[in-house]
C-alpha cells in the first residue's frame, strides 16, 4: 500500500502536527528517502519521538518502515528514454499487476447493495471513465444515472437516501464542485465511491470507499519543444475493468 493511500485511510486520526510532517514528506519525497529520523524531525520542527508516533498512527512499525515505504514507491514519471514504447509497456504491466491485487470488496458491497446508483464526472476524461462504468455494469442490470451539473445534483441530493450510491470521478480529488457534492453526501450518510489519482486529496477523505490510480507521464517530444508531456490515462480504464470483474465474483458469491 502506498503512503498516500495510507494517509487517506488514517486522516481522521492525524492531528495538525502529523499533517505538517506529511506535508513536508509529500513535498520532499526524494530527499526524505535518504534522511535520518533526526534530520526529518529538525526539518519539521518536531521531536524524533513525534516522527515515530506519526509513523505508528499509520500502522507502521516506526521510522524505518516509513522510509521503506517511501523507497518502494519511486515516482513513475518517465523522462527522456530511447525506448519510450518499452517504458510504456513496462508501465502498463506494472499498473495491471498493482490494480489486480487490490481488494475491491468494499466498493462491490456498496454497488451490490445500492437501490439506485448515480455518477458524476468532473471533466472530459473523467466522463469517459463514467461512460465505461455505465457500459460494463449495465450487463449486470445495474443502471447508473450520470449527474451532469450542479443544479441537477442539488435537485437529486434532496431525494437521495442511505441506500443510494454515488460515484465521483475526479483526477485531482480537489475539484470544488466534486468536493461540495461529497460534503453534502456525507451529511446525508449517502455512500460515496471516489475514483481519483493517488495522492492525499479532499475527495478521498470524504469517501466511503476510494479507488485510486497512478498515471504516468512520458516525454514524447524533444527537450526544446514547448509541448505538454503525454500522460497515460489507461490505468483508469484498467481499474474499472478489474473492479467490474471483481464485482461479478462478489455478486456470484452473494447469490450462492
Amino acid at each position: 500500500m502506498k503512503l498516500e493511500e495510507i494517509i487517506n485511510k488514517r486522516k481522521a486520526s492525524l492531528n495538525q502536527t502529523d499533517m505538517g510532517i506529511w506535508k513536508y514528506i509529500f513535498n520532499h519525497k526524494q530527499k526524505c528517502r535518504h534522511m535520518s529520523i533526526h534530520d526529518l524531525a529538525k526539518e519539521c520542527c518536531v521531536s524524533s519521538t513525534t516522527v515515530v508516533r506519526f509513523a505508528k498512527k499509520l500502522s507502521l512499525d516506526g521510522f524505518g518502515e516509513l522510509k521503506a515505504v517511501l523507497k518502494m514507491e519511486e515516482e513513475r514519471n518517465i523522462g527522456d528514454e530511447q525506448d519510450v514504447l518499452g517504458a510504456i509497456t513496462s508501465f502498463y504491466q506494472h499498473s495491471w499487476k498493482e490494480i489486480v491485487k487490490r481488494n475491491y470488496d468494499g466498493a462491490s458491497r456498496l454497488m451490490y447493495g445500492a437501490k439506485r446508483v448515480f455518477a458524476y464526472a468532473s471533466g472530459y476524461v473523467q466522463s469517459n471513465v463514467v461512460q465505461e462504468i455505465k457500459r460494463l455494469f449495465f450487463f449486470d442490470d445495474v443502471l447508473i444515472y450520470e449527474v451532469r451539473g450542479q443544479e441537477e445534483f442539488h435537485s437529486l441530493a434532496k431525494m437521495m437516501k442511505t441506500d443510494d450510491l454515488v460515484i465521483i470521478v475526479s483526477l485531482s480529488g480537489e475539484t470544488p464542485m466534486a468536493v461540495e457534492f461529497a460534503q453534502k453526501l456525507q451529511l446525508k450518510d449517502v455512500p460515496l465511491i471516489s475514483i481519483t489519482r493517488l495522492h492525499d486529496n479532499t475527495l478521498a477523505g470524504l469517501s466511503t470507499e476510494n479507488l485510486y490510480v497512478t498515471p504516468a507521464t512520458f516525454q514524447l517530444y524533444e527537450a526544446d519543444e514547448d509541448k505538454t508531456p503525454y500522460q497515460s490515462m489507461l490505468p483508469y480504464f484498467l481499474l474499472i475493468e478489474i473492479w467490474y470483474v471483481k464485482y461479478k465474483l462478489y455478486r456470484k458469491n452473494k447469490i450462492k
